[in-house]
């Protein structure tokens, strides 16, 4: 009896032991495998960069794939968009607007100043009369050297590059009366039937045609050029054959709303649609001025252009 009793343990403790060691081994081996596991985690940055990529000894398990965020940023998209539709002209500075007329939709780069508390003046690059070889400057200059927030290009010229106007580069023959109170062309526009315009403190006059015009030089600046555009509220240019003034482009204007002055742009318009745009905007009169190469309007920089130099070009001061 007490020896089969000592066998009973016996056997118990061999079975309790065999089963440790089962386990032991279970565990070694779960171990062991985890790490081979571990071992080849491939990021998936790594599948994206090299879709190809296998680990050097390929084992038998397969792979567990870790998922990696990549962070994005959201693209940036540059705007296209047309300026809105805005059919009255800025209080004051600038402004580029589109303008629905009975001609189209035009946009327009624009600035405003009250006449009450800006001096508008002419500047000259020439001091006097010149015929030829003529000087001329950058509109940015004209604006710098008179201390100026804003300016346009002046009168039709005779541009050097072409071949129509040699001997008589840079020149024109429109009258003028620049800042020094000087009338350039005064002899040969007595009789004139082209339209002027004449600033002095706190007001601004058109005339339908030079001859109505004196030579008073109690005034900041005087120009003339065509055709004028608008007169007392009315459209006075529709037209004239002239494949320069009916091709689409950019059409530089001076006009007034009351007290107000404006310069401008009306982009990709005949002259006879950019006199519809002042029309649209309510301007009392407005005058066409010389354009194509030369067009160029600052305001704190070019807002168009910069074009070729100049011989003039008007300037608000304040």
């Amino acid at each position: 009896m007490k020896k089969r009793f000592q066998s009973g343990y016996v056997d118990l403790f061999i079975t309790i032991l065999a089963s440790a060691v089962f386990i032991a081994s279970f565990v070694i081996t779960f171990l062991n495998d985890n790490e081979t596991i571990k071992e080849t985690q491939i990021p998936l940055t790594s599948i994206i960069s090299n879709p190809t990529t296998t680990p050097s000894s390929a084992p038998t398990v397969t792979p567990t794939i870790v998922a990696t965020f990549i962070p994005t940023t959201k693209p940036t998209i540059k705007s296209t968009a047309v300026p809105i539709i805005i059919n009255i002209p800025p209080n004051a500075g600038y402004s580029r607007q589109s303008v629905k007329t009975d001609a189209g939709i035009f946009t327009v780069s624009i600035i405003s100043a009250d006449i009450s508390s800006t001096r508008v003046i002419v500047d000259t690059a020439s001091t006097s009369d010149c015929n030829s070889n003529c000087p001329v400057l950058s509109l940015s200059d004209y604006v710098s050297r008179n201390n100026g927030f804003a300016g346009i290009n002046g009168t039709y010229f005779c541009p050097k590059d072409y071949p129509s106007c040699v001997g008589k580069e840079n020149s024109f023959d429109l009258l003028v009366m620049n800042k020094d109170k000087y009338y350039f062309n005064s002899g040969n526009n007595v009789y004139s039937t082209n339209p002027v315009v004449g600033f002095r403190s706190g007001s601004v006059n058109f005339v339908t045609a030079g001859s109505q015009w004196g030579r008073d030089t109690s005034l900041t600046g005087v120009l003339m050029n065509y055709p004028l555009l608008v007169f007392n509220g009315n459209v006075t240019f529709g037209g004239d054959g002239d494949p320069k003034t009916g091709s689409k482009g950019s059409r530089s204007f001076v006009a007034n709303r009351g007290n107000v002055v404006y310069i401008g742009v009306v982009h990709s318009a005949t002259v006879a649609e950019s006199a519809r745009v002042m029309k649209t905007l309510g301007m009392d009169n407005a005058l066409n001025l010389d354009n194509g190469g030369s067009t160029a309007l600052w305001f704190g920089g070019y807002k168009v252009g910069p074009g070729r130099q100049i011989p003039n070009a008007i300037i608000f001061v304040r």
